[in-house]
């Protein structure tokens, strides 16, 4: 590249007609977008190092993009950042923040007065926990014991809020004040990414398996923005993560020995590490076991041991 030559900073239109506006989320959150740098030309301008413009065409691009998402080439991905203002429950942040791979600034309630909003669940929105899963939800309370629920959170945050605005009334520190709020209360945040660790970010809170409130901020960040954004990476990250499935070793022998031998082998292979009890004796619950029927199933894979 000519070092006299003038560079351009990479403009995204559709991403700059939706700078600064609000996205709902939930009840009262929001995701925007505050500033952004780079797009996919700036993947594949850092991956060739020197590019000269318009010297490869566009599907080369989109060829180039995809090869280096499906190999895990993550560092061109990093010369994109962007800067997000978010409002989200306190409890949905804390999951949020454990991602570390990103610049934060958050709203603080030493120095200012809470957000005067909280999360509220639907009658109907309220899940049962999960018999299998301790992490997770399974199935919905019903519509009667939904408003009950509902009527609790709204005595209980209306009493919080009551107390708070007492204390500080009164005089009270802020930073005490606010110690008997909800977690549902909403804090607002910038968060400031680069599109490696956003992506990395959307493929675990776009997963079926994260909390529903989490999965709907992770949604509407990857499918209101960043799919303008970066519309090849995005198509890119669709394929290869988002819709993909990898093998491990263990599943990759499971399936040899079901095509080569049939189930009988298949099943060997499965008692061999550990997946399956000795022939005659009850199959027990076993989570790997049962992400690879998942997986299995998936893919149209007969499952030896059923």
């Amino acid at each position: 590249m000519d070092q006299a030559e003038k560079l351009t900073r990479p403009i995204v239109q559709s991403l700059d007609d939706i700078l600064g506006i609000p996205f709902k989320v939930l009840d009262d959150g929001f995701v925007r977008v505050v500033d952004y740098m780079g797009s996919d030309e700036s993947i594949v301008q850092a991956a060739r190092v020197s590019y000269g413009k318009g010297t490869k065409k566009v599907s080369e691009d989109r060829g180039l993009i995809r090869y280096l998402l499906r190999h895990q080439h993550t560092t061109p991905f990093e010369m994109c950042e962007i800067k997000f203002h978010v409002r989200v429950p306190m409890d949905c942040w804390r999951q949020w923040i454990r991602h570390r791979t990103a610049n934060v600034n958050e709203y603080s309630t030493r120095y200012s007065l809470a957000i005067d909003a909280a999360q509220r669940a639907g009658d109907e929105h309220w899940r049962m926990q999960s018999k299998d899963n301790k992490q997770g939800s399974d199935g919905f309370f019903d519509l009667a014991t939904g408003k009950k629920l509902s009527k609790q959170e709204h005595h209980l945050q209306d009493l919080s809020r009551t107390v708070y605005e007492e204390r500080v009334n009164a005089g009270m520190a802020r930073e005490q004040a606010r110690k008997d709020l909800p977690l549902s209360t909403y804090t607002e945040a910038y968060w400031k990414v680069d599109l490696h660790n956003l992506l990395h970010f959307l493929w675990l809170r776009m997963d079926p398996h994260a909390q529903f409130e989490i999965r709907e901020y992770a949604t509407t960040l990857g499918e209101e923005i960043v799919k303008r954004w970066v519309p090849m990476a995005w198509e890119a990250f669709q394929d290869y993560k988002v819709n993909a499935s990898s093998l491990s070793r263990i599943e990759v022998e499971i399936i040899k020995a079901l095509n080569a031998q049939g189930k009988d082998a298949a099943n060997d292979v499965a008692r061999s590490f550990g997946l399956l009890p000795a022939a005659g004796e009850e199959i027990k619950n076993n989570r790997e076991r049962g992400d690879i029927e998942a997986k299995f199933e998936k893919l149209g894979i007969a499952i030896p041991w059923k």
